[in-house]
């Protein structure tokens, strides 16, 4: 008998979400490609690993079993390929990491070039992803890496089962129009009348603006609900309102644009996260080593 890795990560999928559709979701597949590696498992078992109850699925006791025994296989195939880097003479390896666009704009190319002066055998491969959807893509094995965001106003739980290491707290300040009338040491609460060019309510990003906001004595007077950085730059910078822009987030900055410092900064925390045994091998952890050099390099404040 052979199981494929990838069919069991796929039946561990549907046994967390409680169906194929919401698998298929969660995996970036389509509900039929679910269905075709579940049945194909269930053929390289000898018995069906799921059945359909009503308009849902559940596990048959051969897939509580499968599921069981799922974790054990995934963490060893980890640790077989930590062992290998361990055993060849230079690291080689080749990383997938997801990340918003700032870091990829600011830490990234810091990194890159710190791996290759110091394992040039190691390659990166990024993709822009939402924070709040990258942890999960790590978990479910989509990612070696990804770039997260924690936000002291707004702190949300991490998904379970993620390693998660700091690397610093990035600062948050005001984004205006170049002729503005703000100067570095502004309060938050001067800024009550203002037109607002920030995300909506719906992302973590905008929850945790918004509660800072509130417990400045305000709610925002939103005229433009904008989720990229650069675009709401480029309208500051054509006078339609102001944003926030953190020190990472500079790397956007138009001309036009005049980044204020607030007399209490904001702050986020930016967080690289990964499986708990992915350390075991030498790449990750060289990896994750490399961005905490960058993350100072690039000025984040040390975490207090």
């Amino acid at each position: 008998m052979e199981l494929s890795l990838r069919r069991l990560r796929t039946l561990l999928e549907v046994a967390r979400r409680g169906g194929v559709n919401a698998a298929a979701a969660a995996l970036h597949y389509s509900p039929s490609a679910v269905s075709q590696q579940i049945e194909t498992l269930g053929v390289e078992v000898g018995a069906p690993v799921i059945e359909r109850v009503g308009r849902g699925v559940r596990l048959t006791e051969v897939g509580r079993v499968l599921v069981e025994q799922a974790e054990v296989l995934l963490a060893a195939e980890h640790r077989a390929v930590a062992a290998v880097e361990d055993a060849r003479q230079h690291l080689s390896a080749r990383l997938s990491v997801g990340m918003f666009a700032a870091a990829a704009a600011a830490l990234l190319p810091t990194v890159i070039t710190d791996l290759a002066a110091t394992y040039p055998g190691i390659t990166l491969e990024s993709s822009e992803t939402d924070p709040e959807r990258a942890g999960l893509d790590v978990l479910h094995g989509h990612l070696d890496l990804a770039l997260l965001l924690d936000y002291p106003d707004a702190p949300e739980p991490w998904a379970p089962g993620l390693t998660v290491v700091p690397l610093g707290q990035d600062r948050i300040h005001l984004a205006a129009p170049a002729d503005t009338a703000y100067r570095p040491g502004t309060d938050l609460a001067e800024l009550a009348g203002e037109s607002w060019i920030i995300s909506g309510p719906d992302t973590y990003y905008g929850r945790a603006v918004r509660t800072a906001f509130r417990r400045a004595g305000f709610d925002p007077q939103v005229r433009h609900r904008v989720d990229g950085l650069a675009t709401a730059l480029a309208m500051v910078a054509t006078g339609l309102g102001v944003t926030l822009a953190s020190d990472l987030g500079r790397a956007f900055c138009p001309p036009g644009v005049e980044i204020v410092p607030f007399e209490r900064p904001l702050l986020r925390t930016i967080v690289v996260a990964h499986l708990p045994h992915a350390t075991e091998r030498p790449s990750v952890r060289a990896t994750v080593d490399a961005f905490a050099r960058a993350a100072t390099t690039q000025g984040l404040a040390p975490m207090g």
